[in-house]
């Protein structure tokens, strides 16, 4: 199966990239937090895709592994 964006996704992991937009982030989420708030639908590191409870909304959020924090909701275009 041929990903066109593994090479991005490594890239950016690799760079540090998900702690620096981390650190930028005006809201992040503990995984807790995110369970509350989302439903997961699928992992592609540093991706997770999710759908948010209070409205249905689709969309994507970067995470880092360690600390775990989930950040940048940003929502699917319809």
């Amino acid at each position: 199966m041929n990903d066109p964006t593994e090479s991005m996704r490594r890239e950016m992991l690799e760079s540090g990239e998900p702690y620096r937009d981390l650190a930028r982030a005006e809201q992040r989420w503990t995984t807790e937090e995110l369970s509350r708030d989302f439903t997961v639908q699928s992992f592609l590191a540093p991706f997770v895709f999710v759908t948010r409870k209070a409205d249905g909304a689709r969309g994507t959020m970067e995470f880092t592994h360690s600390p775990r924090f989930y950040f940048n909701f940003v929502r699917d275009r319809p």
